[in-house]
This record gives C-alpha cells, structure tokens and sequence, in this order.
C-alpha cells in the first residue's frame, strides 16, 4: 500500500507538471527608451545625455567589461574606438 501511496503522488505531480504551459515574457522589449534613441547611433559621446534617462543607464567604452544580466529597465550605451555611438539597446 505504502509503494501504491507513492506511485500514485508521482503521477499527480507529473500531471500537474505535464499541463503546465510555459508564459511567454512580457512584450516590454523597450521598457528602457532604446527605440527613441536610436538616432544617436554614429554621434559622438557627447550627444547623448545620461539625465535624460529616467532608469538605469549603463555606457560601455571599448574593451570594457559588462555583466551579462538582463534587466529590461537598463539603457545600455555602446561607444566605438573613436568615442561614437556605435549601439543603443536595453537590457
């Protein structure tokens, strides 16, 4: 009886399991402005403006390391040998 209790957990459990559908994230790609800034890219440093940005922001030189978590609030800012914007996006 004590091995049937069990089975039969298991096979309720891999129910439960089994019809679970996984969510899709939220449709908020650009929840840190990106799109709006795109047009910087190819401008130097100085045309971009950190206190314009209500979020976190996160400017990036050449070489520089960066952490790979992924926060969707964050700007991140991507520079070129010569100083200019080379990439914008969140994340």
């Amino acid at each position: 009886m004590r091995y049937g209790s069990a089975a039969l957990c298991g096979l309720v459990m891999a129910g439960c399991m089994a019809s679970e559908t996984p969510t899709p994230p939220p449709s908020d790609a650009d929840q840190c402005g990106a799109e709006a800034r795109q047009h910087l890219i190819g401008q130097d440093r100085a045309a971009f403006d950190e206190s314009s940005v209500d979020g976190p922001v996160r400017v990036l030189p050449p070489g520089s390391a960066m952490t790979m978590d992924y926060r969707r609030e964050r700007l991140n800012v991507e520079l070129g040998e010569d100083g200019s914007i080379t990439r914008i996006w969140c994340g």
